[in-house]
């Protein structure tokens, strides 16, 4: 379990030498890295922190982009997401949080993107306390 945290630790965490990997994209590489890691302490260290690890930049079906704030328990793919930024548009929104879990809600994680491609520096002050 340590040297999972450890590498996970090492991956997003920004360097003087180089930017930090996106808490989801670390998670999809480091499933990628057979015999690297034990499976069964690996999956259990994703389901603690979820698919979308708070921090993640997740693509909604409705184009519009959001970081993902907490974990629901039950479904780890309907996180707490605050929402910020029309893909479409290419232009930054009103912040609102959406939970993807809620009865009726009809938004959904189509998949994850990457922060440094569009250019947001910032985002750890979207979710970060």
């Amino acid at each position: 379990m340590s040297a999972v945290c450890d590498v996970y630790d090492a991956i997003t965490s920004n360097r003087p030498y180089k930017e930090g990997w996106d808490p989801a994209e670390a998670l999809r590489r480091m499933a990628s890295w057979k015999g690297h890691f034990d499976p069964v302490v690996l999956k259990a260290f994703i389901a603690s922190l979820g698919i979308y690890p708070a921090g993640s930049l997740v693509r909604l079906s409705s184009d519009r982009l959001a970081v993902v704030l907490e974990q629901r328990p039950g479904d780890l793919t309907r996180p707490l997401v605050r929402v910020f930024y029309s893909a479409r548009l290419r232009s930054h929104l009103l912040l609102a949080d959406v939970d993807l879990s809620a009865p009726g809600c009809s938004e959904r994680i189509t998949g994850i993107e990457s922060p440094r491609e569009w250019g947001f520096r910032d985002l750890h002050k979207l979710w970060a306390p």
